[in-house]
């Protein structure tokens, strides 16, 4: 597939590129900074710019696409990272505003250039614990797709707009859009890094639901999002099968969320956000468990 990926230089879309250039796909990286990836042709543009984003969805890429000499190709997908990836690094306003118009315009762009799939990240904040003041627990566990989204902090609140955006463009148009409530990217070098702190810590973690996804698991669920059709629009929580830290599910819960209902019987070492519905939806099947690579 001929893929427009936005947001590509950043944390995420450094793994997950590669990942979908690795399955075949030919990807476009937009950002306001390179890539610089190999046989990844870079765009400099403005999410936020709606002209920029009509621009570059209907614009040759790259040197080879004029071989070809039959116009400027089309794109089969639009896979929307690109934003402002957290609070406190610039305004509350200009996070909302640019996560928010960014999205409008990189979907609008999309469907009236007659692209029948975007994907765009959403996140774990849209359920209001990860920037919460003080403690706020989940109103049950596992969290799945069906909690509420009522958050309180403008990163998480830009989130939630998104969604409804997309589900908007969705009903108009009945092409597929479907967003990826991601979890704490992990890249690979942190396991080394980061997750032994984790592990003898787990309270730093909370703000996370204690869980995390892989990057490259994230590709995984990119691509297998690319080629399932017909979904409409969906939302799916993305995460490993396990939660980030040396304690049992069962001590997690005793330890942080005594009291809060439990929907099922749940494994020693599962996760707390569940992928149930990415799995049985998309085939979604996640690789790289920290215990992999940590003893």
């Amino acid at each position: 597939m001929r893929i427009l990926f936005t947001g590509g230089t950043g944390k995420a879309g450094r793994e997950v590129i590669p990942y979908l250039v690795a399955q075949g796909h030919k990807v476009i990286n937009l950002d306001l900074k390179p890539l610089g990836h190999p046989g990844v042709p870079d765009i400099t543009a403005d999410i936020t710019n709606s002209g920029m984003m009509f621009n570059a969805m209907n614009s040759f890429a790259w040197f080879d696409e004029l071989e070809a000499a039959q116009g400027v190709p089309k794109y089969d997908a639009v896979v929307h990272f690109a934003a402002v990836p957290r609070n406190y690094i610039t305004t509350e306003e200009e996070t909302f505003r640019i996560n928010t118009m960014g999205t409008y315009a990189v979907i609008e762009a999309a469907v009236k250039s007659g692209i029948k799939k975007v994907i765009f990240a959403s996140s774990e904040t849209t359920y209001g614990i990860c920037f919460a003041e003080g403690v706020v627990k989940p109103a049950y566990l596992p969290i799945d797709e069906d909690h509420p989204t009522v958050p309180e902090d403008p990163y998480a609140m830009s989130k939630v707009v998104n969604e409804a955006t997309a589900r908007s463009w969705q009903k108009r148009s009945g092409v597929d859009i479907y967003g990826l409530r991601i979890n704490n990217v992990i890249s690979p070098d942190q396991y080394q890094t980061d997750f032994p702190d984790w592990l003898k810590n787990p309270d730093v973690r909370r703000r996370n639901i204690f869980a995390y996804i892989d990057a490259r698991d994230l590709g995984q669920m990119v691509d297998r999002c690319l080629k399932t059709d017909g979904l409409g629009y969906e939302v799916f929580n993305v995460s490993n099968d396990e939660h980030s830290t040396d304690l049992t599910t069962q001590e997690i819960i005793k330890r942080y969320y005594d009291g809060i209902p439990v929907k099922r019987e749940m494994g020693e070492r599962e996760t707390l956000y569940t992928s149930a519905k990415a799995k049985k939806m998309v085939g979604f099947k996640p690789e790289h468990s920290w215990t992999k690579y940590i003893k």
